[in-house]
């Protein structure tokens, strides 16, 4: 493990933070952080944000993928790839309440789930909610690699399905990572979508973190529609205008099972990347952070 990024535990931070660890020892903060810390969301790293862990790579040449409007960093050392031009994204964000003028210059105009199109290596990527929308996991991972060298990291922020509108999904599995691999899925399953008609969420993580998750019953995006009705529009959607399963979420993860999938993923030298710190969610939010480095 190298010393280059903050590390997933620092006691001092930990001790520092909380008024109720300050008589323990090193093994007894270890021990509470593991039991008791990671589970309430509490914080024992120095990473403060999702602001500062982003600026960890300040400096360096990266690639942001998927920006829109809310870009993760900014500066003459970053590049911008998204699914959409600057001008096509500037049309669509009024549209959903946002701001057009906080969208950067898109340097790569990409199809949904293919990278290919980069013909630059760079020192690091980022992306923000962006990795569980890639039909081919694996796939994303490995094109991914392809615009690094050897060292280089891909720094990615993940929501925690526990705390997000995903809460009633199930978690993704090793096995449908590599049954998506090995039938090549370009584009989103149907189902992803079917499912996310019938068991959506809230998306407050505050009130998930309190244990407030909703009525599974009752999609908050269509309050107003029946069972029934929501599996119709899904299934109208899936078979008409299939394109747009694009922005559906392909997988579904918490801190534990994504390690485990990277982990799996690894053994079977199907990707090249190790994880090298994994941040677990914070309470009252609903992201994970990783940084995976590329061996």
């Amino acid at each position: 493990m190298t010393t280059e990024f903050p590390a997933e535990f620092d006691e001092r931070v930990y001790r520092s933070n909380y008024l109720d660890l300050q008589n323990m020892s090193s093994p007894e903060l270890v021990s509470h952080f593991n039991d008791f810390g990671i589970p309430e969301g509490r914080r024992g790293h120095s990473i403060v944000d999702r602001v500062a862990f982003a600026q960890l790579l300040t400096g360096r040449r990266t690639l942001e993928i998927g920006p829109f409007t809310r870009p993760l960093l900014a500066g003459p050392t970053v590049a911008y790839a998204d699914i959409l031009s600057t001008e096509q994204l500037s049309e669509l964000a009024p549209k959903l309440g946002l701001n057009a003028a906080d969208i950067p210059k898109i340097d790569w105009v990409i199809s949904p789930g293919d990278l290919s199109s980069i013909d630059e290596v760079f020192d690091a990527v980022i992306s923000g909610h962006v990795i569980e929308h890639q039909p081919n996991l694996v796939g994303h991972l490995q094109q991914v690699a392809d615009l690094l060298p050897e060292g280089g990291v891909y720094f990615v922020l993940i929501p925690d399905l526990r705390y997000s509108f995903d809460h009633f999904m199930p978690e993704s599995t090793i096995s449908e990572v590599l049954d998506a691999f090995a039938r090549r899925v370009v584009r989103h399953d149907p189902r992803s979508l079917i499912a996310s008609r019938l068991t959506r969420a809230h998306n407050d993580s505050i009130r998930h973190w309190s244990g407030d998750h909703g009525d599974p019953n009752v999609n908050p995006e269509f309050p107003d529609h029946d069972r029934k009705t929501r599996l119709e529009m899904a299934l109208a959607q899936a078979i008409h205008t299939p394109e747009t399963l694009s922005n559906e979420h392909a997988w579904f993860f918490t801190p534990h099972n994504f390690r485990t999938i990277l982990e799996d993923l690894a053994s079977l030298s199907l990707t090249r990347f190790r994880i090298e710190r994994l941040y677990p969610t914070l309470a009252n939010t609903l992201e994970f952070w990783a940084i995976l480095r590329k061996v």
